[in-house]
């Protein structure tokens, strides 16, 4: 038996190994055990290519990435006329809990021009949507977060269904963007 070249192999087997297992900590989770892959009804309304695809959206910061999904434009508008676009493109590890054109819908046109209008509370009510941390679905089930608003907003559920403050259903939860989790939401939540 020729031990040189076992004793090459082995070292070199481990080094390969140790390779793959640090690629491995570098890529997204995303298996159903973490629940880091999108869940819920609502994720069947998202573009299967595309820039607003899953996939798409992940590869950008979470404001461009919102302005690429159909479903987020009214999010999108608000979220520029508060200013607000740097502000979340830059942040790290953060979450967003998005509500959808159809959120916003259930809002009076005359009070949501109004909102609109008034940066001051336009910013109030989008900063009561972001956690400065990143929640998943795990977290969902019983959870309580701190609000860059200052506010708290809590979740519970199981399974694929679950709620923010008793009033919002999450539609699609645990949208990846390069630098967020988004779930998008049925209402838009008003801070206290």
């Amino acid at each position: 038996m020729n031990t040189t070249l076992t004793r090459r192999r082995v070292p070199a087997a481990l080094a390969a190994a140790a390779l793959a297992v640090s690629f491995g900590a570098l890529a997204p989770r995303a298996s159903a055990d973490d629940g880091g892959a999108p869940f819920g009804p609502g994720c069947a309304s998202v573009p299967k290519e595309g820039a607003g695809s899953f996939a798409g959206m992940a590869d950008d910061p979470v404001a461009t990435a919102a302005s690429n999904n159909p479903e987020l434009s009214t999010l999108v508008t608000a979220v520029q006329k508060a200013g607000l676009v740097d502000t979340l493109n830059n942040a790290e590890d953060i979450t967003v809990f998005a509500p959808t054109n159809d959120a916003f819908a259930k809002i009076p046109k005359a009070d949501l021009d109004k909102v609109l209008a008034d940066k001051a509370e336009l910013t109030e009510i989008l900063t009561y949507h972001v956690v400065d941390e990143p929640v998943e679905k795990a977290d969902l089930a019983d959870g309580s977060f701190k609000t860059l608003q200052g506010g708290t907003l809590t979740t519970a559920g199981s399974g694929d269904s679950y709620e923010v403050n008793d009033t919002a259903a999450v539609l699609c939860g645990d949208v990846a963007t390069s630098n967020a989790t988004v779930h998008l939401i049925d209402t838009v939540l008003m801070p206290e």
